[in-house]
């Protein structure tokens, strides 16, 4: 009896609240008896379906990165603020400051085109295993196994059955174990719809972004255009508003604690199902290293935001996007340390060994896993934390050096291909840079690179770049010294300069490159960087991605009671829970909802986080709520959920039991952000801005009540308990 005794964990093989982003292709076979049980109204059939419209048929990848809902038969589509943000501030002047205004088109023809903004709808989803894997067998070497893989994937792309304006993307799922395809169409024809100020629509910013509870009117809206027979298209007057196969209903009725909701989009990347060290590794040197480089360029950006608004508008958009991976990790690490993500991954591991010493077949298959893998990442570790300080400090942070890298292209092709191939690539460089220069002021970026620059300095090991960097700040009087000297002798930070260089011979424009100081510092860190760093990394990370993958399946089989979900990795996922509030710490209860009352309470007049414009005001004071009031007259704002939800998620339809809208997901809680790695029921929650809220701001303040015209809006006459 001693033997069959398990821990609690593993006895019973339960779905966690909210765990999971779910294939909506599986979702009969998986996950709707569960669905069904907390209270979902509709099938999986209605979800995701080939044969007749589908839930599915109105989600799409928006931007890239985020997630779009189709809100009438016409194209409407909704999404976040903070996703159709790179889009308002490029259409943006200090003329048309649609950032700080607002703007709403007052008709079809007002609507204003955004050029490359995307909208990707998913056609059908196929598991490829079989092929994807065909002639591969455990045996093989791991670059013979990829080759072979890579070779199946072209097969599947070029023979997949499609339209001519369908594309085919396929990717892996569980570490590689699996492989699905994906047939999709992108529209490239949208138009800027609307958008409330940002006083309303970043409302709280960077304060209370990664925050509950949350005030957040974080909603924009765009419209799909297609040709006359409704396939995607460029840009063309004649296009026709996009008439989908299923646009969602809007419900009017709100939202109650335990309430069954789900969340549709396009989820980016979790790693919910890494080793201990590993998460161990994320917490302690990855994320650490982020935000120490992050930290210092946040600040001194904000210094000169703050003072100047032309400044404001061009670096507010790049300040938001580094802003919120910077908070994130914060919460990331907090989180993890406090719901002892580390001790649970311990006992999970422990009872995974347990079970594979008693078993002598998965001993002799996993008997080494988990040792082999610790030893790797312990390994590669002190890489893994050069790298990221030099993609932080040096790339993803450093507007000149990533430049810098970018144009000493130019120099490898002209010594690779010569100077006929290099004539088409310096125009395109031109256009690139010209597009740079509409948002880039040298003198921020000059502070930002001394800031930065010292903290990599520090954090490197001394052949890695550290001292070169530490001597060239030495002979220039300290960081400072080193920018203002690089920065002035640099065509890179001059716009007027970088022109005529590039409208130069070819040989000139590599000549003068070559002598750049901004681009020969690059070169130098670059080079210690690919000597030094990467060819580690490149052998070892390999092996790390081997064993995974084949911890990842010894999982499976191991664990046979339990449900694994796929990681996210941007496709179409489905994930479900309720409506539910939490407690962060001791004594502290948070409720599921806010309202406009909490944001009147945050109001500071002035304050760019915290101002309101004084239209909401007057709508707040004279109660002036319409439809969209609550049965004891307040007007909701956001409500969170257990939802599982990661980037990419933001702008998800949030959806209740019968598939109508009632929110749009935007934001997790702080405490939770760790659900990328550790999702725990207790604590982690989704955010997600109420959809009468979403609808009072365009009615009520917007004065674009006419929008709702084209909605369809829904209202049961259950009666709802008052808070």
């Amino acid at each position: 009896m001693k033997k069959l005794f398990l821990p609690l964990l593993f006895i019973i093989p339960v779905l966690l609240q909210g765990q999971g982003m779910w294939l909506p292709l599986l979702l009969e076979k998986q996950n709707e008896k569960d669905m069904k049980s907390k209270g979902m109204k509709i099938s999986a059939d209605d979800l995701y379906n080939l044969n007749k419209p589908s839930i599915k048929d109105a989600i799409c990848m928006f931007g890239g990165g985020c997630t779009g809902e189709l809100i009438s038969g016409d194209g409407l589509l909704l999404t976040n603020h903070h996703c159709g943000f790179g889009s308002i501030q490029r259409l943006s002047s200090l003329e048309h400051n649609y950032v700080e205004d607002g703007y709403w088109a007052k008709s079809r023809d007002e609507e204003i085109p955004a050029p490359g903004l995307t909208a990707t709808f998913v056609s059908r989803i196929e598991d490829v295993t079989a092929l994807a894997l065909q002639n591969v067998s455990e045996t093989m070497a791991e670059a013979d196994r990829q080759s072979q893989i890579d070779k199946n994937l072209d097969l599947l792309r070029r023979t997949t059955k499609r339209e001519k304006w369908e594309d085919v993307m396929i990717r892996p799922f569980y570490d590689g174990n699996q492989y699905f395809l994906f047939v999709t169409k992108t529209y490239r024809d949208l138009r800027f719809v609307g958008a409330p100020p940002s006083s309303i629509g970043k409302f709280g910013a960077d304060t209370d972004n990664w925050v509950w509870p949350r005030h957040t009117g974080d909603f924009s809206m765009f419209r799909v255009y297609a040709d006359k027979d409704g396939h995607p298209a460029d840009y063309a007057t004649d296009n026709e508003p996009y008439h989908p196969a299923h646009f969602l209903p809007i419900s009017l009725n709100g939202v109650e604690t335990g309430d069954f909701t789900m969340v549709y989009g396009f989820p980016g990347r979790t790693n919910e199902y890494l080793t201990g060290a590993a998460v161990k590794q994320v917490s302690e040197v990855v994320d650490p290293a982020r935000v120490e480089v992050r930290d210092k360029a946040l600040k001194i950006m904000d210094g000169f935001m703050r003072k100047d608004p032309a400044i404001k508008i061009a670096y507010i958009a790049k300040f938001a996007g580094t802003a919120n991976g910077w908070k994130k990790w914060i919460g990331e690490i907090q989180g993890l340390k406090t719901y002892k993500a580390l001790e649970k991954k311990a006992e999970y591991e422990a009872e995974f060994s347990r079970r594979v010493n008693e078993n002598a077949d998965y001993k002799y298959r996993y008997g080494n896993l988990l040792p082999r893998l610790q030893e790797l990442i312990q390994e590669i570790e002190p890489y893994i934390k050069g790298r990221e300080y030099f993609y932080e400090a040096c790339v993803r942070n450093n507007d000149l050096l990533s430049k810098a890298a970018e144009l000493s292209k130019l120099i490898d092709i002209f010594e690779s291909s010569g100077e006929t191939m290099l004539v088409g690539k310096i125009e395109d460089a031109s256009k690139r840079m010209d597009g740079f220069y509409k948002d880039y002021y040298p003198e921020v970026d000059k502070a930002v690179f001394a800031g930065i620059m010292e903290i990599f300095a520090n954090n490197t090991k001394g052949d890695w770049g550290a001292d070169y960097v530490k001597e060239q700040a030495g002979n220039r009087s300290g960081y400072e010294g080193l920018a203002d000297y690089i920065f002035s002798r640099s065509v890179i930070p001059d716009k007027v300069k970088m022109q005529e260089l590039l409208s130069k011979a070819p040989t000139e424009v590599v000549e003068k490159l070559r002598k750049d100081p901004a681009i020969v510092f690059w070169n130098t860190l670059y080079n210690a960087y690919t000597n030094q760093i990467q060819p580690k990394i490149q052998e070892l990370q390999p092996q790390i991605d081997l064993l995974q993958r084949k911890y990842m399946a010894a999982q499976m089989v191991v664990f046979k009671e339990k449900k694994f979900f796929p990681d996210a990795n941007s496709t179409l996922r489905l994930t479900y829970g309720k409506v539910n509030g939490y407690s962060p710490r001791d004594a502290l209860q948070y409720e599921f909802q806010t309202d406009l009352d909490g944001v009147m309470e945050k109001y500071i007049p002035g304050d760019y986080e915290f101002d309101v414009p004084q239209k909401l005001i007057d709508l707040w004071k004279a109660k002036d709520y319409g439809q969209y009031a609550t049965p004891d007259g307040r007007l909701p704002v956001g409500f969170i959920a257990t939802n599982h939800t990661t980037g990419g998620n933001s702008g998800s339809p949030a959806l209740d039991a019968k598939g109508n809208l009632i929110g749009l997901n935007f934001d997790r809680v702080w405490e939770g952000t760790m659900s990328d790695l550790n999702y725990d029921p207790a604590i982690c929650r989704n955010i997600m801005v109420d959809v009468r809220y979403v609808l009072f701001i365009i009615d009520k303040f917007g004065g674009a009540g006419y929008l709702l015209d084209e909605m369809k809006l829904v209202k049961s006459k259950k009666k709802r308990r008052k808070r």
